[in-house]
């Protein structure tokens, strides 16, 4: 059963994962929203200027107040490096799927799937999700990575899942990991 917390702080050894606030919008736009490698495989087109980064964050901070958002600013040594959160919810079937970005400059650190294992941890030991499940563009090998750092498995490939943000349709590559896989895991 699903209990919803809301977005709550998160630390692990390295990161603290919190709420963004429009303070962070200058750095989000520096460290990874205006940059085309970070955005590749991503929905949405490098953000054009800061002020665009700060109306976005004001938007998202309006939703903390519903307890079933769930959406991270991912910090470490005090710098904002990239974010993380659910991006779609099936509360009949008790899923969720997690999508994350991090900064050009902190990939191949580990840091992303640090995050994305304190982030399953929290949704399924404190809310309570029965599945959680990671996509992936077919070229994105490194956000793969991160779902099997995270303990997710692969499970198959949606053809044709995804239009970019250039009008190209990728497949998606799905990995998951269920509740009773995660009670197994050692912490």
């Amino acid at each position: 059963m699903i209990d919803h917390k809301g977005t709550q702080t998160l630390k692990t050894e390295r990161l603290i994962l919190r709420r963004f606030n429009v303070e962070d919008a200058e750095n989000m736009y520096n460290n990874w929203a205006n940059d085309e490698r970070v955005t590749k495989f991503l929905s949405w087109a490098p953000h054009s200027s800061p002020e665009l980064t700060k109306t976005l964050i004001a938007e998202w901070c309006t939703h903390y107040a519903e307890e079933n958002y769930y959406h991270w600013i991912i910090e470490m040594d005090g710098n904002v490096v990239g974010s993380i959160g659910v991006v779609l919810i099936d509360e009949k079937n008790e899923w969720a799927e997690i999508g994350y970005t991090i900064g050009y400059n902190y990939w191949r650190k580990g840091i992303t799937a640090e995050a994305a294992t304190a982030v399953r941890d929290f949704l399924f030991g404190e809310v309570g999700f029965n599945r959680l499940v990671i996509r992936r563009a077919e070229g994105n090998h490194a956000s793969g990575r991160v779902a099997e750092k995270s303990g997710f498995l692969q499970e198959g490939v949606e053809r044709g899942a995804f239009k970019s943000k250039g009008g190209e349709f990728w497949d998606m590559v799905q990995y998951s990991m269920l509740k009773k896989e995660w009670l197994n895991i050692e912490k």
